[in-house]
């Protein structure tokens, strides 16, 4: 279905991932994020590498289980469990009717994850998830993944980023803005979509990404994909 949210003016409210968003959630994160399609499938592909055979594989914010889908159609290991996360009910219930017909090993949990057990994980992934968990939160919950991850495991976490460089700033922002009108975004859709997300929507620069990485104990870590000012990092334990 297509994204037609913000078409018309209204009284708008603080952007919630409810029904009317889910419905129309794969158009509108296809027609936004720059690079959205290859991001899915470097996660997917990323299960040869970190997956383990009789591990969890956790999908945080799996809104409609792009990335659960990805995993699945990639993992060449067995006995393993896709846990499969997200807080909104409109979204775990999209998630699990698409889930259901392809993945039989995924569980569809509705949940805050910042609630989440991490156990016997080989790969976690926060794809576009992490930047609207409340920032004196994020580094708890990277840490409890940490935790939770088996030596060799790997979180991938994707995100909107900003620059310190206000030049670099304006020229990402602008080729963003760039990128949403020619996929078919109004001026007025736009500008009503940053209205409604910029107090929900919190970006971090990438050294803060490196430095919640370091400070959770990852060996290693690195951006591995971006696009504009979208990126993915990967971090492995």
């Amino acid at each position: 279905m297509r994204d037609e949210i913000f078409s018309q003016k209204n009284d708008l409210v603080n952007f919630t991932f409810d029904a009317q968003v889910a419905d129309v959630f794969d158009d509108m994160v296809r027609r936004s994020v720059p690079g959205y399609q290859a991001m899915i499938e470097m996660i997917g592909l990323s299960v040869k590498t970190y997956g383990q055979k009789n591990t969890n594989y956790y999908d945080l914010g799996a809104s409609t289980g792009a990335t659960s889908i990805a995993i699945s159609l990639n993992n060449p290991h067995t006995n393993n469990r896709i846990i499969a996360v997200d807080n909104s009910p409109s979204m775990a219930k999209k998630c699990k009717a698409n889930l259901t017909p392809v993945v039989d090993y995924a569980d569809v949990v509705c949940a805050d994850i910042n609630t989440i057990e991490f156990n016997n994980a080989s790969l976690v992934v926060l794809n576009l998830t992490l930047q609207f968990i409340s920032p004196e939160n994020r580094q708890t919950l990277i840490n409890k993944i940490y935790q939770g991850l088996n030596p060799g495991g790997a979180l991938i976490v994707s995100e909107k980023i900003h620059f310190n460089d206000p030049h670099t700033q304006q020229l990402m922002s602008d080729l963003h803005l760039d990128f949403k009108r020619a996929n078919g975004y109004s001026e007025l859709e736009i500008a009503a979509k940053r209205q409604s997300i910029e107090n929900v929507l919190i970006t971090d620069d990438e050294q803060t990404h490196f430095q919640r990485f370091k400070m959770a104990g990852f060996n290693t870590s690195t951006c591995h994909f971006q696009c504009l000012n979208f990126a993915s990092f990967l971090a492995v334990k």
